[in-house]
């Protein structure tokens, strides 16, 4: 049997007791502090995984993940709202070309160390040794919090997709609320239940997931180019903005891109147009999640960077092709603006059969159920690794022996986003919950710039002597970091920029308020007390896993 087939264990029975207390000599040489969070568990109880994923399921996994093309039709309403088709069309191939140097950039650092606490271990490695523990602290948490607002927005618009072909189908019933609440419950129940008891399913399901995200854009592609209504050429550079930027094209135009650059690097989340005229668009990201299931990839220093480079080349080459067909037959604008699902109006209008868009949408709606899969895996597994480096409590570190998944962070992700579920109930309470799940966004970009910066920064102190992976850029590593790191800082200006003038509680953009939050607490963790007792990630673990690799 390969190595790659069996679970991580400890080297043996007699080296068991001296991996009980996991520390290890810092990269300055000094030792953790004793009593640190390192110490409570064996490396056996924490790395012994399964390597259940292959390349191709890993890379479905990616592909339908991110769902790039489902998720710009997810997301239409909000360009179309600024920007028109102009920034949807010309906008799409910026946002390309970014999302390539960050998937680059991502994926060479996974290549040199494919662990699934990703980032924070990158930067504590790269970064400079006088303030890679603090970075590493502060993105540690900078991508758990992201990662589960991520996970709740998830949740929550496949709950509202399924809501959305309800609606279709019976136009008395009013979606949202208590009703979302409860459909997104009894998915995180069935979903979690198939991570915690049938996590074997997992990577043939991603695998099925990845041959309809395929076939489900060749049939969207079809009809749009055979039965679809045809623009002129000159739609392509239409200006539509509703948005109350007309006086501020440059702003309508950037917010429309961002909204691409969000599908383009992860998943557009879809909302109804109620929520989306409110600036309630829900966003989420991470072409990174793959990197989290490393240890239970097989040869992962070679498949991680792998399927993260070549799912975003494959998504943004579908992606610029569904929006150019879409486009320049989808009617109407304002039909689609008036739609409470814009692209399944559009859609229904083009194939004139509710039972055949219902048919067509549901399997649409089925990656969108993939993508839920993987993000609870994914999730579960940043949480399990920021455990095991002293993030959270070391209880959420553990292995479950029979099942060999990390039992206890699968229901802390469950619970977690359950719980901010429930601010969909009550109609005042859609502003809370945007507030909290907008986080993801720009605290996942934050991640990337302070990993890529790293990588910049070792680049120019150690040019030819840093150590890279089999999978790296080469001599054009340089030109690509910086490239994406321009890009990721510049996409973050606008992040927080509202969607909807003039602004009032309403329509305000609470991700800056929120990022302020995890901010703030950060650091009053570091000097409150990580500052002297967090040695920093787990290093036995890390070396161990990395050999495993």
């Amino acid at each position: 049997m390969q190595q790659e087939d069996v679970e991580l264990r400890s080297r043996s029975k007699e080296t068991k007791a001296q991996d009980g207390v996991t520390v290890d000599v810092d990269d300055d040489g000094k030792s953790p502090t004793p009593g640190a969070p390192h110490a409570y568990l064996s490396t056996d109880s924490q790395t012994r995984t399964r390597r259940l994923f292959s390349m191709s399921q890993l890379f479905a996994f990616s592909l339908t993940y991110m769902g790039t093309w489902e998720a710009w039709h997810q997301s239409i309403y909000s360009p179309l709202y600024n920007g028109g088709p102009r920034a949807i069309f010309w906008g799409g191939f910026l946002t390309v070309a970014g999302a390539l140097a960050q998937a680059a950039s991502i994926a060479e650092m996974s290549s040199l160390q494919p662990v699934a606490g990703a980032q924070y271990h990158w930067t504590y490695l790269l970064a400079p040794k006088s303030v890679n523990r603090f970075m590493c602290y502060l993105q540690g948490w900078a991508s758990w919090f992201g990662y589960v607002a991520l996970l709740a927005g998830v949740a929550n618009t496949t709950a509202i997709q399924l809501e959305g072909i309800v609606q279709f189908n019976h136009e008395n019933y009013v979606p949202g609320g208590w009703h979302t609440s409860v459909i997104v419950i009894a998915l995180l129940v069935v979903l979690g239940g198939l991570n915690m008891y049938a996590f074997r399913l997992v990577p043939w399901i991603e695998l099925t997931g990845g041959v309809l995200h395929v076939a489900n854009w060749v049939a969207f592609i079809v009809i749009f180019a055979v039965m679809g209504p045809r623009h002129d050429p000159d739609f392509l550079f239409v200006d539509s903005t509703t948005s109350g930027w007309v006086d501020r094209p440059v702003v309508s135009w950037h917010l429309g891109a961002v909204a691409l650059t969000w599908a383009l690097t992860g998943m557009q989340l879809w909302s109804p147009i109620w929520l989306l005229k409110a600036n309630k668009t829900i966003t989420t990201q991470g072409f990174d999640s793959a990197i989290h299931m490393s240890e239970e990839t097989k040869k992962a220093k070679s498949a991680v960077p792998r399927a993260i480079f070549w799912s975003i080349c494959m998504n943004g080459c579908m992606a610029i092709i569904q929006m150019s067909v879409f486009l320049v037959s989808m009617g109407p604008i304002d039909v689609a603006m008036e739609a409470y699902v814009p692209s399944l109006t559009v859609l229904y209008n083009t194939v004139k059969n509710k039972s055949a868009a219902t048919t067509v949408w549901t399997l649409f709606w089925f990656v969108s159920m993939s993508s839920n899969l993987a993000s609870i895996a994914s999730v579960s597994r940043l949480s399990w690794a920021w455990a095991r480096d002293g993030g959270l409590p070391i209880y959420f570190a553990y292995i479950d022996p029979k099942r060999h998944i990390p039992f206890r962070a699968v229901v802390l992700c469950c619970i977690l986003t359950s719980l901010l579920c429930l601010l969909n109930i009550g109609s005042s309470t859609y502003v809370v919950f945007n507030a909290i799940t907008s986080l993801c966004s720009w605290a996942l970009y934050l991640s990337y710039a302070i990993c890529i910066l790293s990588m910049v920064l070792a680049r120019l102190e150690q040019g030819a002597d840093l150590k890279l992976g089999n999978w790296n850029l080469g001599r054009y590593g340089f030109a690509i970091n910086t490239g994406a790191l321009v890009y990721t800082l510049y996409m973050m200006v606008w992040l927080p920029f509202p969607s909807t003038t003039p602004v009032d509680a309403a329509t305000m953009n609470y991700c800056a308020i929120v990022v302020a939050f995890i901010l703030i607490f950060t650091f009053a963790m570091w000097f409150g007390w990580a500052r002297k007792n967090w040695p920093g990630p787990n290093l036995t673990i890390r070396d161990y896993v990395i050999a495993h690799s």
